[in-house]
């Protein structure tokens, strides 16, 4: 260790430039995982926030709420277990005079049900009547506010908004809350059909309709549009910074290596043992990369602190902590090439040439 200071305080610029690189390499893989970590967040904050195990969808919807209908005698029968609720969903645009219009997802709830009831609001109250509607935090940066009201898509009624609740976003699109009426006359199917979906607080549900299915949260999560293919492109992304980072490490590493050579070959001759020398390139390595992460983790913290909240980033300590110690990994991976050099020195060849 001792050696490996020495080196590096002697060789400033040079060790300042790969420490350079280090910390972009790992700034860039931190923002990508904050990225990766916020999309994944606003695709399943509602699913999430419901805290249910399992649900029934229709069998030929493909995993899919937007695709699944049941019917009300089929919602009735399922919804007779207090663990069990139905969630409606659609697809709008929520709009008011003034103001932005917002791409949205209508989710009707029964105000008599556990997700209804466990619905957390940041102000006001949950929707009384079928005219009155619970929407995401996120439509404030936009104006919408307390008592305002919206209509949405081309029905002309107007929807007051009488409470606000937070994190409640569904394939990343802020939720609109309001009541299984109110979806029915979106849907404009009238009252032969109840929901979309019976979610529940059990990992299993009780259902002998064949035209029903039981899913796990994770499947239908995992066939939420675009989902699985989102996360699957950061993770290749990241996967391959990586290995960007081991090739970087190991030829900074090799060339200064060759380098000093010479140096490594008179410490030899005077009978310094190449577990010294070993310990020392090891050593390098891992400083290098430790340094390098501690500032990219400032920089990181200080991009949490500044980045608008309208960016979908998430900044977990448990995944950057994860990607820190895969990247100190890569740096040991790295540094195996220039150690096999080290150990391979011949003092009478290197002095003698």
């Amino acid at each position: 260790m001792f050696l490996a200071l020495k080196e590096i305080k002697h060789e400033k610029l040079r060790y300042g430039l790969i420490i350079a690189m280090i910390v972009l390499i790992s700034y860039l893989i931190f923002i990508l995982t904050s990225l990766a970590l916020g999309l994944a967040q606003e695709n399943t904050a509602a699913i999430d926030g419901w805290k249910i195990r399992s649900a029934v969808l229709n069998k030929d919807s493909d995993v899919s709420l937007r695709q699944s209908l049941l019917t009300t005698d089929q919602v009735n029968k399922l919804t007779k277990d207090k663990n069990n609720a139905v969630i409606a969903e659609t697809s709008i645009v929520a709009k008011t005079k003034g103001k932005a219009k917002q791409a949205s997802t209508f989710i009707g709830l029964d105000n008599s049900q556990f997700i209804s009831k466990d619905l957390k609001l940041t102000s006001g109250h949950k929707p009384e009547n079928d005219r009155q509607v619970v929407i995401d935090d996120s439509f404030k940066q936009y104006g919408y506010k307390l008592n305002d009201k919206l209509t949405i898509n081309s029905d002309s009624t107007a929807y007051t908004i009488v409470g606000f609740t937070h994190n409640a976003k569904l394939n990343i699109s802020p939720i609109v809350y309001g009541t299984i009426p109110t979806w029915q006359k979106l849907r404009g199917m009238g009252n032969a059909f109840g929901g979309s979906a019976v979610v529940s607080k059990q990992a299993n549900i009780d259902n002998s309709d064949k035209n029903l299915k039981v899913y796990t949260v994770t499947q239908v999560i995992n066939k939420l549009p675009g989902y699985t293919a989102q996360n699957s492109t950061f993770i290749f992304m990241i996967g391959f910074l990586m290995i960007i980072s081991l090739i970087i490490i190991a030829v900074f590493l090799y060339i200064i290596t060759i380098q000093k050579l010479g140096n490594y070959a008179v410490l030899r001759a005077q009978g310094s043992p190449a577990k010294l020398l070993v310990g020392a390139t090891f050593s390098q390595s891992l400083l290098l990369t430790i340094i390098g992460l501690v500032i990219s983790l400032i920089l990181t913290a200080a991009t949490a602190l500044s980045i608008p909240s309208s960016v979908p980033m998430a900044f977990n300590i448990n995944f950057m902590t994860i990607v820190s110690i895969g990247l100190i990994f890569m740096a040991i991976l790295g540094s195996l090439i220039p150690v096999r050099i080290v150990l391979k020195v011949d003092p009478v060849s290197v002095i003698g040439g």
